[in-house]
């Protein structure tokens, strides 16, 4: 079983190998259409060859060009409806002669959509019917019966790949656009994801007065389930910071600290973040000075939140 399979890596290596050496301009003119559609992709395929078509309009999606799959059978029932003169269609197949791709060339022909074909054979019906052509003919399958796709649907992928990410360069795609099309992901919400919107506020955000006793403080912190209170001067702007760790240490050095006043504790001139910075510029502070909250203020120097290093925990930032 090992022969097996380290036969069919490097079968299927060797198919992708084979196609960087046949790359040409039809490539650079499939980059160009795809970079230069003013509708979307459309990715269609049938079998394993439309299991692969799925992929690669995902990948297109995800990556600045706008595309869906559109599966032929229902293509030719209907769903052509939705492909336009704006529009670049991308189908796969093999051996160019399925019979439901096929069926929808006329049709593509007469919306005048733009027709790029990834096939196995340059002298098929599709091959002939397309504006592009990009071989991904294989020498063999893996299969040892010589009948599943396999060397040949890997071919199509790597091409569909590099198809892919060839536009999305060209068109100067950058992090903070991937992130826009994934906010659920780790790096879409490290890049999208703002202070303001993890941020304690409210009755969750403990704030005292500078002349507030300690054990007000306490009771702040305790009331609120934070980690610190933001302690501020009779402007309301912050002067100081509070931690339970703070409270903890001076309360087992002095038993009258608690009838104290904020002030005399605190620590002056804490870091501090803005709403409108990033989370990860947040959490750069904390980690870089080893703290667990971080006062949030506004231009005026209000506290209006607390970063905590447990919320960006939560949040998937760390």
């Amino acid at each position: 079983m090992l022969d097996r399979a380290r036969e069919v890596l490097g079968i299927e290596a060797e198919a992708i190998m084979s196609l960087k050496e046949r790359l040409d301009e039809s490539f650079v003119a499939a980059a160009r259409l795809v970079v230069e559609c003013r509708g979307r992709i459309v990715v269609t395929g049938m079998g394993k060859s439309g299991a692969i078509a799925r992929k690669i309009a995902g990948t297109l999606a995800s990556t600045g060009s706008p595309a869906l799959f559109l599966h032929p059978a229902e293509g030719v029932h209907g769903d052509l409806g939705m492909v336009t003169s704006q529009d670049v269609v991308i189908a796969l197949s093999n051996s160019g002669e399925t019979d439901e791709l096929n069926a929808m060339l006329p049709v593509l022909k007469r919306i005048g959509a733009k027709l790029i074909s990834l096939v196995g054979r340059m002298d098929s019906t599709l091959a002939r019917a397309s504006d592009v052509i990009l071989d991904v003919s294989v020498g063999r399958e893996a299969c040892p019966l010589g009948l599943a796709p396999t060397a040949s649907t890997t071919a199509m992928l790597a091409l569909g790949d590099a198809l892919a990410l060839a536009a999305m360069e060209e068109r100067e795609f950058t992090a903070e656009d991937y992130a826009v099309f994934h906010p659920s992901g780790t790096l879409g919400r490290r890049l999208t994801l703002k202070v303001s919107d993890v941020m304690r506020t409210d009755d969750r955000m403990a704030v005292a007065s500078e002349t507030d006793l300690v054990r007000d403080v306490l009771f702040a912190i305790t009331e609120a389930g934070a980690g610190a209170a933001a302690i501020t001067d009779a402007e309301a702007k912050l002067v100081g910071i509070i931690t339970d760790g703070d409270l903890r240490r001076h309360i087992l050095a002095d038993d009258a600290c608690l009838s104290r006043r904020a002030a005399e504790i605190m620590t002056r001139d804490p870091r501090v973040v803005s709403p409108d910075q990033f989370a990860t510029e947040g959490m750069r502070i904390l980690e870089m000075h080893k703290l667990g909250d971080l006062p949030v203020l506004d231009d005026e120097r209000h506290p209006v939140g607390m970063l905590m290093l447990k919320d960006l925990f939560r949040a998937g930032i760390v």
